[in-house]
């Protein structure tokens, strides 16, 4: 048979739907990691959906995986043939982070995210379905990583417990202090695999959050586990036509760097991109607002306007940049709207939000227009990511 991994896709019908379960994960976990030395994470899982899939589709017999394992991997991003590290992905959504570091010659040996939907977007650009709940998994069966990746959502942490333990005269620590938070999972993860860094993304109002007791936390619990710790906001600006701000949190394993790393957060281009220049040259008129919403959003941004508040749709500048892109933007674009000689204006194309996030146009979007917006609405700034990430992988391999 083929040995193209399009055809064994086809072959086993490796899809992801609303359906999915962590089986299509375990065995393109497994294919893509056969001969790194963590195929044994993966390997009972996959031979067990492997065979169900024998079975189901009548097969006939099989040598086991040797008939399985792609020779090419005909996708879109494929993992480099000699990796120079290895990395997991966490919180992963559609993959930006992956593609800066894999572009730089990682390996992703783990991958993790609990949206089906954004599975399928990933699974159509890197050849690999994710896991899904991180929470469910323990740390140890998750493979060795030099660098863990997270754009782990913010939630709001408990500090009271923490006074509550005290009185009842219990221990506590900062990793216990986070517990029924999505970042406890990156804690945990971290303490018990040591990867040599870490990068963290979150929105930038983490370090505000609950008048900065939340990033405080976050902050203590990485430096109690024994990293160095570095944080900035960076703008998106710099790199695509879009204000877009986000807290990048970078750290080293004291036990490797001693706290000497020469680690600097990048220092960026002047922005120089137009919204114009990423804007497609024919778009469908479905993106082209109705009277009806063309009306309720200006009478919406009027009534606002007389009560002195900011909210309105944002009428962008050709020549200028856009507002930050949102997971809403699929409910009526009004943050940002492309203005029309003779129409209304209209949204932006799936392709356009591609483009206004730095990622290529070969990347797959293979999924509604309403599910693309909600993933590029979440998603991070490629460029932004691939210039942190050059800094933080020469601290590696310098390392190595």
């Amino acid at each position: 048979m083929s040995k193209k991994y399009s055809d064994i896709k086809t072959t086993l019908g490796i899809e992801v739907d609303n359906k999915t379960d962590n089986r299509p994960a375990y065995l393109t976990h497994y294919l893509q990691n056969h001969k790194n030395g963590v195929s044994q994470f993966f390997k009972p899982g996959a031979e067990e959906y492997l065979n169900e899939i024998i079975e189901k589709k009548s097969l006939g017999k099989t040598r086991g995986f040797e008939d399985y394992l792609p020779e090419k991997w005909d996708v879109p991003f494929p993992f480099p043939d000699q990796p120079k590290f290895k990395f997991i992905d966490l919180f992963a959504g559609i993959g930006g982070i992956r593609l800066a570091y894999q572009h730089l010659g990682g390996k992703c040996v783990f991958t993790s995210e609990w949206n089906n939907y954004a599975k399928k977007t990933y699974h159509a650009n890197f050849g690999k379905v994710p896991f899904g709940d991180i929470t469910q998994f323990k740390e140890s069966d998750i493979p060795d990583h030099e660098v863990l990746l997270a754009g782990f959502p913010c939630q709001p942490f408990s500090i009271a417990g923490v006074s509550k333990k005290n009185a009842l005269g219990r221990a506590h620590g900062f990793l216990d202090e986070t517990q029924g938070t999505l970042f406890f999972d990156v804690a945990r993860i971290i303490k018990h695999k040591r990867p040599k860094a870490f990068m963290l993304e979150n929105v930038k109002n983490l370090v505000s959050h609950d008048k900065g007791n939340t990033f405080r936390v976050i902050s203590n619990t990485l430096k109690e586990l024994g990293y160095s710790v570095h944080f900035k906001v960076l703008d998106g600006k710099h790199f695509v036509p879009q204000h877009r701000e986000r807290i990048i949190i970078v750290g080293f394993d004291l036990k490797v760097f001693d706290g000497k790393e020469g680690f600097e957060f990048p220092k960026l281009p002047e922005p120089s991109n137009k919204i114009k220049d990423i804007l497609e040259p024919k778009v469908d008129a479905k993106y082209t607002l109705t009277d009806k919403l063309w009306e309720y959003l200006q009478n919406y941004a009027a009534k606002h306007k007389e009560k002195g508040n900011g909210f309105g749709f944002g009428l962008v500048d050709l020549d200028g940049i856009t507002r930050t892109i949102s997971a809403r933007y699929y409910k009526d674009g009004s943050e940002i709207l492309i203005p029309q000689k003779g129409k209304n204006p209209r949204r932006l194309t799936p392709r356009e939000c591609a483009r206004l996030q730095g990622f290529p146009d070969d990347f797959v979007i293979p999924v509604s227009d309403t599910q693309a917006y909600k993933q590029f609405g979440n998603s991070v700034t490629v460029p932004l990511m691939h210039a942190v990430a050059k800094k933080v992988v020469k601290e590696i391999l310098a390392n190595k």
